[in-house]
């Protein structure tokens, strides 16, 4: 496998998202300009805060982005040793919903453990561009298993470990990620563990990425489905300020 590219991590997300931070460019221009040429100043004054404000989050969100994808430990995977301390290392479960770009490089580094990758993608209830986007760029993996997130065709108890890299926020409400849950729990073996990364709904990454921090989910609501579904949290750290790391176990 190829190593990751310097900006690769942000320039996937522009690719993504183009539309996006194409329209963001283009209003910042106009409001910009409009600073400049309106007469009355309260127009003026107006204009150049939403210049300003789009030019901060437009710039903001993709150096966050930067430093999280290209620059912190998320990809070079050292978080997970600690993740997987004490844990069997024979057959893991990586759930993604979508996109997947970190399966193979998770085999090259794990040798050792038997991988299963499971796709939650289900294009009536995922309908973001974005995803169509990136399955067309990264496709599935050719042994890649289409599981419905609430229905696995996994055996029970035969997991040491079910990993949701920056995914499983795609399942919109608490009842889909609690099913999830459930489903994640019936698979795992005695003394296993679910490990999650993801944003949060947060101060942090509301200033990082404005409205868009209302796609994330707070802490308390991953607290609340995973100990509806049976789990109590064995571990918590972050990667940076913006993504948290999440090891849950069965009691």
């Amino acid at each position: 496998m190829m190593p990751r590219r310097p900006w690769q991590g942000v320039a996937t997300i522009v690719g993504f998202n183009w539309p996006f931070y194409l329209a963001a460019a283009a209003a910042g221009l106009g409001l910009f300009m409009g600073a400049l040429l309106f007469s009355r100043w309260e127009i003026r004054l107006l204009c150049g805060l939403g210049a300003a404000g789009s030019a901060y989050f437009v710039l903001v969100s993709l150096g966050v982005s930067h430093w999280v994808y290209d620059r912190s430990d998320l990809y070079r995977w050292g978080w997970l040793e600690r993740a997987l301390k004490g844990v069997g290392r024979h057959r893991f479960l990586f759930c993604h919903t979508g996109f997947d770009e970190a399966s193979v490089a998770l085999r090259e580094r794990f040798r050792e453990i038997e991988w299963q990758v499971l796709d939650h993608y289900d294009e009536n209830r995922m309908t973001e561009a974005s995803i169509r986007r990136a399955r067309r760029r990264f496709p599935p993996a050719a042994d890649t298993v289409s599981a419905a997130y609430n229905q696995w065709p996994v055996a029970a108890a035969t997991a040491d470990a079910v990993l949701g890299l920056l995914a499983i926020h795609e399942l919109r409400s608490d009842a889909e990620r609690c099913a999830w849950l459930s489903e994640a729990r019936r698979c795992l073996k005695s003394g296993g563990r679910v490990i999650l990364v993801e944003h949060l709904r947060d101060a942090a990454n509301l200033l990082a990425f404005g409205p868009g921090v209302l796609h994330f989910h707070s802490r308390a609501n991953w607290c609340r489905c995973w100990e509806r579904a049976g789990f109590r949290l064995r571990d918590e750290f972050q990667l940076t300020h913006w993504v948290r790391v999440f090891v849950i176990v069965t009691p």
